[in-house]
């Protein structure tokens, strides 16, 4: 009973606090925040005596909004500017939302006065219409303006911005797609990719291939485009270079550890004698019998084989409108093969399972060299890929 009156008080609280911290966002001119909680209260339990409050708050602020939102529409539609077409355009929708996400709780009874809240609603439809065709001109004006006059790169990217909210609010507007890709096209930067080996390894041709494979290196860059093999008709902006300077492998080893193991093991059974050296008896008068331990020991030969190879180098970047390297960054990756077996003498009723399991493996042939270096590859890439998420371009 105390623990259910317990969390009946802490419901009242917590429910308080909501209604007063929705209160304080009206008080405080923060009426969307308003809205939005009373919506989220009402939606669940809109006949719920303790959310009648929200029903008032909800009332208050949605008439609040309108009102500021229409006075800051109606300052920007007298100032004149092109610049604030998408901040009126916005505001009508704000105002058209709110009203379609209230209308679906309607009524909303006031229980004190006895009669449903009351919002008035309007349309704005045409008010969204008539600005959206206004912001799709300009959108479209501005950004093939920007298109014929860009200086760089940036601009196009810009033009691009523009274009694909047009697309957005408009779609298939005039000729808003082949906008859209001129803008691309122009505004990515495209980066040959080059990989050279400076040590006397061999790097094998399918980690050459991997690596130079760009498409799975997740990078969600929409303004690089990487290409391994360059093509004739584009004029790269970048050369991204991997350059392998040392590759060390390690001689194959074979290491050997010994452990001492002892346990005490169950073996068979013996009597229980009295201090006169003969046989206890149980209450019915039968021979106590009791389990025989004995301690058993066994060696325990652990072997480790092991080959690492550690591979350095840079990742550099070069500016090739002006042939200048702009940027080096370390390059480091590795693998280690380890693999253990074992074997054993004496009684292995001493040893636990772990080194039982070591019994049953056996030597394997080391990797070879150029296999060492390709097992060294998925490092080696997520190390590439690091380094070109963490020092983008653009």
């Amino acid at each position: 009973m105390k623990k259910l009156i317990y969390l009946l008080i802490i419901s009242v609280l917590y429910s308080c606090s909501g209604v007063k911290k929705t209160q304080e966002s009206l008080n405080t001119g923060n009426y969307i925040n308003a809205i939005n909680s009373s919506i989220s209260k009402l939606s669940e339990n809109k006949t719920k005596k303790g959310n009648q409050e929200y029903i008032y708050i909800l009332q208050d602020a949605f008439t609040k909004n309108a009102k500021r939102e229409l006075e800051n529409i109606k300052f920007l539609v007298k100032d004149n500017n092109p610049a604030n077409y998408e901040k009126i355009f916005n505001a009508y929708n704000s105002l058209q939302d709110i009203q379609n996400r209230i209308e679906p709780l309607l009524p909303l009874y006031l229980m004190k006065e006895g009669k449903d809240a009351t919002f008035q609603f309007k349309d704005y439809s045409d008010d969204i219409v008539k600005t959206k065709t206004k912001l799709s001109d300009y959108l479209y004006v501005n950004a093939s303006n920007l298109l014929s006059s860009a200086i760089n790169k940036n601009d196009y990217r810009k033009a691009y911005d523009d274009l694909m909210y047009l697309n957005q609010i408009n779609p298939n507007y005039k000729d808003t797609n082949t906008k859209i890709e001129e803008a691309y096209q122009k505004g990515v930067d495209y980066v040959e990719v080059q990989l050279l080996n400076d040590t006397e390894m061999v790097i094998p041709k399918k980690l050459e291939e991997d690596l130079l494979n760009f498409n799975t290196y997740g990078l969600n860059d929409l303004w690089t485009t990487y290409h391994a093999n360059p093509q004739n008709n584009i004029n790269y902006d970048y050369a991204l270079q991997v350059k392998f300077d040392n590759i060390l492998i390690s001689p194959e080893q074979i290491s050997e550890k010994e452990f001492v193991k002892e346990k005490q093991v169950k073996d068979g059974w013996k009597y229980v004698l009295d201090e006169k050296g003969n046989v206890k008896k149980d209450t019915l008068g039968n021979d106590i019998k009791v389990d025989n331990f004995k301690t058993v020991r066994c060696n325990f030969y652990r072997f480790t084989q092991r080959k690492d190879v550690q591979i350095s180098g840079t990742v550099s970047y070069f500016d090739l409108k002006t042939n200048q390297q702009t940027n080096s960054y370390p390059l480091t990756s590795g693998y280690i093969f380890e693999h253990q077996y074992a074997n054993y003498s004496g009684d292995k009723r001493a040893l636990e399972s772990d080194f039982l399991n070591l019994t049953t493996l056996k030597q394997i042939p080391f990797p070879s060299n150029e296999q060492m270096i390709y097992d060294a590859g998925e490092d080696l890439k997520n190390n590439i890929k690091n380094i070109l998420v963490k020092y983008r371009l653009n």
